[in-house]
């Protein structure tokens, strides 16, 4: 079982940046897929991106590329995501997922992952 935990979010201006990071525990981290996910009040939840367990591939959602960053820390059993550029449309809970079983349904879909942390709050005023 993994135990993930989010960090980082808070208040932040348009234009502006913010780091969070997702600690993991319980699991041999290096062999989790991970993502990040957001989720905006009465929407679905949506994929960000996704880093392999070595850290050599990433994907991101075509809202967020150029301004987004995910990387990974083994070492540490953390991923990051590295938000720059940040729009009032980004406001979102933010959710990192172990990707337990591969179930074939692709890393930008959350039902691939099979571990979620409890989310943190980013909150971007325009």
């Amino acid at each position: 079982q993994v135990q993930l935990v989010e960090s980082g979010g808070g208040l932040v201006q348009a234009g502006g940046s913010l780091r969070l990071s997702c600690a993991a525990s319980g699991g041999t981290f290096r062999n989790y897929y991970m993502g990040w996910f957001q989720q905006a009040p009465g929407k679905e939840r949506e994929f960000v991106a996704a880093i392999s367990g070595s850290g050599r591939i990433t994907s991101y959602a075509d809202s967020v590329k150029g301004r987004f960053t995910i990387s990974r820390d083994n070492a540490k059993n953390t991923v990051y995501l590295q938000m720059n550029s940040l729009k009032h449309e980004d406001t979102a809970v933010y959710y990192c997922a172990a990707e337990g079983r591969v179930l074939g349904l692709g890393r930008s879909s959350a039902d691939e992952y099979d571990y979620w942390g409890q989310g943190t709050q980013v909150t971007v005023s325009s």
